[in-house]
């Protein structure tokens, strides 16, 4: 008779059997930034901190001690600096720029990733320029987004961004910094492309933890509908042939099916991206004592990567590569 069984009698056993292995090199560690000289917790993602420089030095530090190799930086921009232009995007002297700079020299071996996109910098919250017309409708400009998208991804390659990460799902947009970037001495600089970035509901608490949430309307018309699974594919062949180095797929745990048929379609390596809504209910689940924290993360994380992803972007990040020590 056979008896699968046998293969999970044990730990011993059930561990040499293990298909899918979790490790903290698997993670990347989003971390916000702002200008104030004051770490704040953010209320919408407890355990969550928008960093002051100093602090972000600190945490990106120990986060590295503990095996993650990677960090990708937002950052919550000051009112008065925002513009329809989003100008201060691939300003050498902004917030990025400066804080790539103080972690490649604190931490040489550190991975940087940045966010190339215009909503934390744009006056009216969305990913791309916008235009209005006589009726009061929004349109998001496509190309004269590129163009800006282009000057942001030289700016943060300058300041020695080992990543940028386009998630503003703009056509085109990947060639474009592709083309910026070899054109400018950067070939080395990689592009990790948000290729199927979804039009989910699951980003709410990220955009009350940078304020950048769009002023009118929403981004149904560039990211993408909850219900295609297609389509994902053609921006998957899009986005390598522009020259992606890596593609990602956001959110993870609601898109498993997406993640598994990327992964199906490229041989280039996959990201997903554990979001705030995703953390936020774990967390709230966790913290009303209806979940065991440690056990439905490690158990959330272990589906995405068995779904197929190489890297997991996820706030748990820390956390999951402390347990993994123990």
């Amino acid at each position: 008779m056979n008896r699968p069984r046998r293969n999970r009698r044990t730990l011993a056993i059930r561990s040499m059997v293990r298909e899918t292995l979790l490790t903290p090199a698997d993670f990347i560690l989003p971390m916000f930034v702002h200008e104030e000289a004051q770490d704040t917790p953010i209320v919408s993602m407890p355990g969550v901190t928008r960093w002051s420089l100093p602090g972000l030095l600190r945490d990106a530090g120990a986060a590295h001690a503990l095996g993650i190799p990677a960090v990708v930086l937002f950052p919550k921009i000051e009112e008065p600096l925002k513009s329809p232009l989003a100008e201060e995007c691939h300003n050498d002297a902004g917030l990025v720029p400066r804080t790539i700079r103080a972690l490649k020299a604190a931490h040489p071996t550190l991975c940087v990733i940045t966010d190339v996109a215009l909503d934390p910098y744009n006056s009216d919250g969305h990913d791309g320029v916008v235009r209005r017309d006589e009726h009061g409708g929004l349109t998001i400009l496509n190309d004269e987004t590129v163009a800006i998208l282009c000057q942001q991804a030289l700016c943060h390659a300058r300041a020695g961004a080992d990543i940028v990460a386009p998630s503003d799902m703009m056509d085109g947009r990947v060639a474009a910094i592709r083309h910026a970037l070899d054109g400018h001495g950067f070939q080395d600089v990689a592009i990790m492309s948000y290729t199927a970035k979804y039009a989910s509901a699951f980003y709410g608490p990220f955009r009350g933890a940078l304020e950048s949430a769009p002023k009118e309307g929403d981004k149904q018309t560039y990211q993408m509908d909850p219900a295609n699974a297609r389509e994902a594919l053609r921006e998957t062949l899009l986005d390598e042939a522009e020259g992606a180095d890596m593609l990602m797929v956001k959110p993870a745990g609601p898109y498993l099916d997406i993640i598994a048929k990327v992964r199906g379609t490229t041989t280039l390596p996959v990201a997903a991206y554990q979001v705030s809504g995703e953390y936020l209910m774990l967390k709230s689940a966790a913290a009303g004592g209806w979940l065991d924290e440690r056990a439905i993360v490690m158990e959330s994380l272990t589906a995405i990567k068995r779904a197929g992803a190489d890297m997991i972007l996820t706030y748990f990040a820390k956390q999951a590569a402390s347990w993994l020590r123990m």
